[in-house]
């Protein structure tokens, strides 16, 4: 399926806050209401019903059961906190033709920071690769949103950088660093130079302090999962070490493609048993195919 918003085009678009304003009112006229509505308050105990109060938080359920009106009360009336979390390393450059998989979660980004501002909630932005390269305050402001988009803006028009990753090491950064509970929201390709047990030891203790996690695990599949190369030589250029491999795709596809489906498929178990949010972000599918599914079923469990 051809992606609604090329993202060859969307790196020469002029605006990209304009851009996700686009992509957002598309959103919330598709789902006709917010997903995150509400999204950071913890039911805590009932009290006793006031007259002249509001009766949204009545519970009937109790008062079918007690013929006494009590209303919920809840830990954290705030709105909601959101870190959003991207991984600028060489590897999301890939395609290169339109540095596809960072031009992909910048844009997704943008869209979720609007619809999170539009609704007063705070939004903050850790940007990454073989450290953390900026880390903004968490803030529900226009012009702080406006400042996050201008950086991102810039990211998207950047050349690469040869930049190895280290998900697994921010990861544990950005988990020390939050004390209020928070969405933490994730764009990687999870490409990681630690082994796996360190970066599910990070996915883990991301969850401290109650946080909710969300991970866009993103990739283009046609050829990062399934190896869809014409049969000819190639050289394979490993984008954050420089390294090159010549050869034939049929010489490494069937072991290629185990392997990288043996990985996503334990990464998806271990969000799941971590109670983190995994979506699978080809992007491929384009944008609104991934962010409106998710958004749907958010909205579902809200």
């Amino acid at each position: 399926m051809k992606p609604e918003i090329d993202l060859s085009a969307a790196r020469q678009y002029g605006s990209l806050e304009l851009l996700a304003k686009q992509l957002v009112e598309g959103f919330i006229t598709g789902l006709h209401k917010s997903p995150y509505h509400g999204f950071s308050v913890e039911f805590a105990e009932h009290k006793i019903y006031n007259a002249g109060e509001s009766t949204r938080h009545v519970d009937w359920k109790l008062f079918a059961r007690t013929d006494r009106l009590y209303t919920k009360r809840y830990e954290e009336e705030t709105n909601l906190r959101c870190q959003i979390v991207l991984d600028t390393s060489s590897s999301m450059y890939y395609p290169a033709e339109n540095n596809g998989k960072l031009t992909f979660s910048i844009v997704a980004a943008a869209a979720l920071a609007t619809l999170l501002q539009k609704q007063r909630d705070a939004v903050g932005l850790t940007v990454f690769n073989d450290g953390i390269q900026f880390q903004s305050q968490v803030k529900s402001t226009p012009s702080h949103l406006n400042t996050l988009m201008q950086y991102m803006q810039g990211l998207m028009k950047a050349a690469p950088v040869q930049r190895t990753t280290h998900v697994a090491e921010t990861l544990h950064l950005i988990a020390d660093k939050m004390n209020k509970r928070s969405l933490i929201v994730i764009f990687s390709d999870m490409f990681e130079s630690a082994d796996d047990t360190e970066l599910f030891s990070a996915l883990r203790h991301l969850k401290h302090n109650k946080h909710e996690v969300l991970l866009f695990h993103t990739f283009h599949k046609p050829t990062e999962e399934l190896f869809g190369f014409d049969e000819r030589p190639y050289i394979f250029v490993d984008l954050e070490t420089g390294e090159k491999l010549k050869l034939k795709p049929a010489e490494v596809k069937e072991r290629y493609t185990a392997e990288m489906l043996k990985m996503n498929k334990e990464l998806k178990q271990r969000c799941g048993q971590f109670k983190i949010d995994y979506i699978e972000a080809d992007i491929e599918k384009g944008i609104s195919q991934i962010l409106i599914p998710y958004l749907s079923m958010r909205k579902k469990m809200a």
